[in-house]
């Protein structure tokens, strides 16, 4: 017969200590959307009717550039802790660390791209 207390039972299955950090992260970067998503519209949706010449001379300036590669980096962190929220919240055992492993991987990678091709242009 096992006379554990509220609290013992409890041990081990509640907060990571990490939700607030989480939530700033999110908010700070939903924030930064705020203002990086219309600077985004504006300086790529300028270049839709140009030639290919023409667009790839647009892109060498510098501030396309630094509102695509900021757009693309803190999009896909703000989605990697919407995605990683989602799987912690509605999926269990080892397929969660799984999925959020490659959610992950996923992000950093679809970032690396983003960013490998703008710098290509630009350059």
């Amino acid at each position: 017969m096992a006379f554990l207390t509220d609290r013992k039972r409890a041990t081990g299955m509640g907060s990571a200590k990490s939700g607030t950090m989480h939530h700033w992260h999110m908010m700070v970067s939903s924030v930064a959307l705020c203002a990086l998503v219309p600077l985004f519209v504006f300086t790529y949706g300028y270049a839709l009717g140009m030639s290919y010449e023409d667009a790839a001379a647009y892109y060498t300036r510098p501030f396309p550039a630094i509102v695509g590669i900021l757009t693309l980096l803190v999009g896909f962190l703000h989605f990697k802790g919407g995605v990683q929220t989602l799987i912690e919240d509605y999926v269990q055992g080892f397929a969660r660390k799984a999925l959020i492993i490659g959610s992950i991987c996923l992000s950093y990678a679809a970032m690396a791209a983003g960013v490998f091709a703008i710098v290509r242009i630009a350059l």
